[in-house]
């Protein structure tokens, strides 16, 4: 069956609704045919975050934004429950997709990873509380040479974010 062939069978399949053409975000070039009742999977057409075959880094940027927003401002700043973020996002109506819990949490888990949020422990159902990540800095008052001070063990170390080191014991070696 030569190619013409071919895509006037395909054509004629289309035509009586048997299948559909679908674009895969793996294979844009490809044309792929499935059966005309069934959705693609989102491993096909790469979910919500896909706009006409393109990762939309515009469309997550805003829904990350409005996440942090409400980590921040949710339960006065003391902890929001992936459910809760699920459920402000619906009524906001900030996606122009419905979102389900695995992808608000794919989310949440790009937050996670920038350190912009952090797991604060868990509510009285067992889910996982968030809030807003403390800036984690190694700014300290000491420069490199006091390392090598014989007294530098006995010293109070305080960072930039607030976080102090009491001075430590000294370590007695024997042979």
């Amino acid at each position: 069956m030569d190619t013409n062939q071919n895509e006037t069978k395909w054509q004629q399949l289309e035509t009586r609704k048997l299948v559909k053409p679908v674009k895969a975000v793996t294979a844009k070039a490809k044309k792929l045919y499935m059966l005309f009742g069934l959705t693609p999977a989102k491993e096909i057409t790469g979910g919500p975050w896909y706009t006409e075959l393109e990762f939309d880094h515009e469309f997550i940027s805003e829904l990350r934004t409005f996440v942090m927003h409400c980590v921040r401002r949710l339960n006065g700043g003391k902890g929001v429950t992936l459910a809760e973020i699920a459920a402000k996002m619906k009524e906001a109506n900030v996606s122009r997709v419905t979102l389900n819990l695995e992808e608000v949490q794919q989310l949440m888990q790009t937050l996670a990873f920038d350190y912009m949020i952090e797991q604060s422990g868990v509510n009285r159902n067992g889910e996982a509380m968030f809030v807003a990540a403390r800036r984690v800095t190694t700014m300290c008052e000491f420069k490199w040479w006091d390392v090598i001070s014989p007294d530098f063990h006995f010293r109070t170390i305080r960072f930039e974010d607030g976080v102090i080191l009491a001075a430590h014991e000294p370590h007695h070696h024997t042979l």
